[in-house]
């Protein structure tokens, strides 16, 4: 078993999300409670309608939830604003998604490059920034290379160093291997856990796919908006690769609340 700090990172509390459907409340999540703590590659698991999309919403602060909360580092995320959540996430958050979701028009090199650009890194750090992360997943000879140019496993590989290239403390990866093959998927998966295990990120993991499952530390089975199981897990080994540059030191591990004003401010 991969060892973690056993501080929460994220806490979810009596989380429950209703929705409304015509004459009908339609009850996506029934009353969720968990603990990840950091460092720790934790699998939301279940099948299709089951609740684990509309957690990852939650936990994201993509959506509102009808009771409870989620925090993140102590910041009460189900609280804030629109402002302040994309202020939050931009220093905190990282995101793998299935659809890659590249900006077309940009290089592989411009892509990974630009989360720093928010953070206000110069041009000069930040493509070297994005080089190196570039060259750590495989694709130092893509740089200049546009999405329509690249496979889907090749474009997914930018979306992972994109999404750790400013070292976030939390990682959603939302069905991260679903439109790749499975000698892919292998690869893709073992390239997100190194970055996990080396920087000590904590990886949150939605699939419906027991072979991803099988690489977490722990996997919280959802069914009909209900955790169901949530069991230990001994993951799959993924080969180690060399890390990348560090870019900029934690925030998030030194602050346990945000005011509404640091969020607007911004």
């Amino acid at each position: 078993m991969a060892q973690h700090d056993l501080r929460p990172i994220i806490e979810v509390r009596n989380l429950r999300k209703e929705y409304p459907v015509e004459d009908e409340t339609v009850v996506a999540l029934e009353r969720v409670n968990l603990t990840i703590p950091q460092g720790q590659i934790c699998c939301i698991f279940g099948e299709s309608g089951s609740g684990k999309s509309t957690l990852l919403n939650q936990l994201a602060g993509m959506e509102k939830p009808t009771r409870g909360g989620v925090k993140i580092g102590g910041v009460p995320v189900s609280k804030l604003n629109e402002r302040e959540l994309a202020a939050f996430r931009q220093k905190h958050i990282g995101f793998v998604f299935q659809s890659y979701n590249l900006l077309p028009n940009l290089t592989a090199l411009e892509n990974v490059a630009m989360p720093l650009m928010f953070r206000g890194v110069s041009k000069d750090q930040r493509e070297r920034t994005a080089r190196a992360v570039l060259k750590r997943v495989g694709l130092g000879h893509r740089l200049s290379h546009y999405p329509r140019q690249m496979s889907g496993g090749q474009q997914q590989r930018v979306g992972i160093a994109r999404a750790f290239v400013t070292k976030p403390e939390v990682v959603f990866a939302d069905e991260p291997t679903g439109n790749l093959d499975s000698k892919t998927k292998a690869e893709v998966m073992a390239m997100i856990c190194s970055f996990a295990r080396d920087f000590n990120q904590t990886i949150v993991l939605v699939t419906h796919d027991p072979q991803m499952a099988s690489y977490a530390d722990r996997i919280v089975t959802l069914l009909d908006g209900n955790i169901v199981s949530d069991r230990a897990n001994q993951p799959a080994i993924s080969p180690s690769t060399p890390a990348p540059t560090p870019t900029q030191p934690s925030i998030i591990r030194q602050q346990s609340t945000i005011s509404t004003n640091q969020g607007a401010s911004r």
